[in-house]
């Protein structure tokens, strides 16, 4: 979130602006991020919601971002963490310097969450379970890695897995995102013989 004083749009302008300021960290952020994603552990990034301000004709008194940052291998979450760090402070810098009148902008960056990136290990009794339990319903299973509420057992070293829920779908999260509860109930099952493998109850 960039902070300012604000004003009218014609009356105080030439004050540091906090939207004109987002907009530059997200310029610099896409620009610097994409070399980092390109080569090694798959690693992305994603601006999902952006706001700030009261009215067309006000320099808003603030502007924020809310930024979704993931990969596979911590090392290049740390990488692509510091390249957006780098682009806010000197989004900062540039508004800062280009204003004409009125104090500076302040920036603050707050943590909503975080997901270690984390890989299990296929070769674990729990993943085991849960593969052979997929195929004894004639589902052909397929390790994948992923963002999910696995990735911190995983990376304290805790055997953990994020199973499919069953059902055809496609979309998500965009507008046209859809799911059809076709044989959603085998993806429960599969869920539930995993368990009772894991506890030694399973034939």
């Amino acid at each position: 979130t960039y902070h300012g004083p604000g004003g009218h749009s014609w009356g105080a302008f030439g004050l540091a602006n906090p939207q004109h300021a987002l907009g530059r960290a997200i310029a610099l952020f896409d620009q610097s991020a994409l070399p980092v994603t390109r080569e090694g552990e798959k690693t992305s990034y994603n601006i999902g919601r952006i706001g700030g301000g009261t009215s067309v004709n006000s320099i808003p008194f603030e502007a924020w971002m809310e930024v979704d940052m993931r990969s596979g291998d911590q090392a290049k979450l740390d990488e692509i963490d510091a390249v957006f760090q780098a682009a806010v402070e000197l989004a900062l810098e540039q508004e800062n310097a280009e204003r004409d009148d009125g104090p500076e902008l302040t920036v603050e960056i707050e943590r909503v969450g975080t997901r270690p990136a984390a890989l299990g290990d296929p070769s674990s009794q729990l993943v085991q379970h849960a593969l052979a339990a997929t195929q004894a319903f004639g589902v052909t299973p397929e390790l994948q890695i992923s963002s999910t509420d696995a990735n911190l057992p995983i990376s304290l070293g805790i055997p953990a897995v994020t199973m499919s829920r069953g059902g055809i779908g496609s979309g998500a999260h965009s507008l046209d995102e859809w799911w059809e509860n076709v044989d959603g109930h085998i993806g429960i099952q599969i869920g539930l013989v995993t368990l009772l493998a894991e506890a030694g109850l399973a034939d």
